[in-house]
């Protein structure tokens, strides 16, 4: 046995621990970062030792001069972190669940066990490192974008640690970081006015294949909804039968038991168009059961909300000539605010203040820095609208595909 100071490094079977209780630790596995077994290497076993040491005498030093009781494991506190978290109602469960995911890849890289207070800079720098490399959906592996979210979500549970006196004031380690990963900004894909055209009246045309589980009879009328609102993804399936006033000619966007709205300026109400109200009166009123409450696009197999109808936009999107994936809700945001813009207002272009705070925005800068697309296919009108007659000669041939 080799001993170090009153702690020391001792064998079990080939994999070295630390023996702490001397300085209130217990006895320990030496594991180093990203593995899940104590090393069986004596000269890491004796850096790990150390660096324990260290962070056990800086818990005692907290202790004593700043009151900190450093003896929260990364685990228990985020496991705190989220309850409070729900608790405020000041996050969306789809947050949540993203957050408990990222603190859980933390805790599995660092250890459950580990003390809030023995992270540095140095190892996550490293953490990073092991990030950057973990596949994604896509085949690739995680974007630097993707590997700051993670980074985010430590710094968040740090704050909260900051404000319970958990850790000493000031202290967190990812804030210490030199170089964050930073991810690369890109030019949000939109449609086209004509294009926008094309796949609504796809979705027109769109019977629900058998080939796909639980199928969306709504499809028509839920694109018609993002393409005329602009509202975001959540925002529009949390849509209510009586957010829509087919008198006053609004849709309104408010916060309800089903979601919660994104900031303060994202409770409004946008014009309802001439072609989504006459729309939405058909889906509305025309059926043999006409709907009078509750969600305005409730999921056909739950009754609760909707989530996720990629493959109904996958189908549509394939009929009308692009590729599975290509088409995605966020991108009808972008194309309402293209094609807003070019609205006349009163006989003049519309501004941008309006378009902004249609969109749930305080003003016009992210209309001007991120949504403000100009379009090829110009088309002054006094409404928002997805009219193919309107665009004969770009769509003639792929109308024709269509069937």
């Amino acid at each position: 046995m080799a001993r170090n100071g009153r702690s020391r490094i001792y064998k079990r079977g080939d994999r070295y621990w630390g023996d702490f209780r001397a300085l209130g630790g217990n006895r320990e596995p030496l594991v180093p970062p990203g593995e899940s077994a104590a090393t069986t290497d004596r000269l890491i076993a004796e850096k790990l030792l150390a660096d324990r040491l260290s962070q056990l005498q800086q818990a005692r030093r907290n202790k004593v001069l700043l009151g900190v009781e450093s003896d929260a494991t990364l685990a228990e506190f985020a496991s705190r972190h989220l309850v409070l978290k729900k608790k405020s109602g000041l996050v969306t469960d789809g947050h949540l669940a993203e957050t408990e995911r990222r603190l859980k890849r933390a805790c599995d890289y660092f250890g459950a066990g580990r003390e809030l207070s023995s992270l540095g800079a140095a190892e996550l720098q490293k953490y990073v490192s092991y990030l950057s490399s973990l596949p994604n959906r896509r085949g690739g592996t995680l974007g630097p974008a993707a590997v700051r979210h993670h980074l985010n979500a430590l710094s968040n549970l740090y704050r909260r640690a900051q404000s319970e006196a958990v850790v000493s004031p000031g202290f967190n380690p990812v804030q210490a970081m030199m170089d964050k990963p930073i991810g690369k900004p890109q030019e949000a894909r939109w449609l086209e006015i004509d294009e926008a055209a094309l796949f609504l009246e796809a979705s027109h045309r769109y019977e629900p294949s058998l080939a796909y589980r639980d199928p969306i009879p709504f499809l028509y009328p839920l694109i018609a909804t993002f393409l005329l609102t602009g509202g975001r993804t959540q925002e529009v399936l949390g849509l209510e039968v009586s957010d829509v006033s087919f008198d006053r000619s609004t849709v309104t966007f408010r916060p309800n038991d089903w979601r919660r709205l994104k900031t303060l300026t994202s409770h409004r109400s946008v014009p309802l168009w001439p072609q989504l109200k006459v729309i939405l009166q058909e889906y509305v009123f025309g059926g043999e059961s006409p709907l009078r409450e509750g969600l305005l696009f409730p999921s056909p197999r739950t009754g609760q909300m909707l989530h996720d109808f990629r493959k109904g936009l996958d189908q549509v999107a394939v009929r009308a000539g692009w590729k599975v994936g290509e088409i995605r809700s966020k991108m009808f945001r972008h194309t309402y605010c293209a094609a807003r813009l070019q609205t006349l207002d009163r006989g003049h272009p519309v501004s941008m203040y309006t378009v902004g705070r249609e969109l749930g925005h305080g003003g016009d800068s992210l209309v001007k820095k991120v949504y403000g697309h100009m379009g090829e296919t110009r088309h002054r009108s006094e409404h928002v609208e997805y009219r193919i007659e309107n665009h004969p000669d770009s769509l003639a041939e792929r109308l024709e595909a269509l069937g």
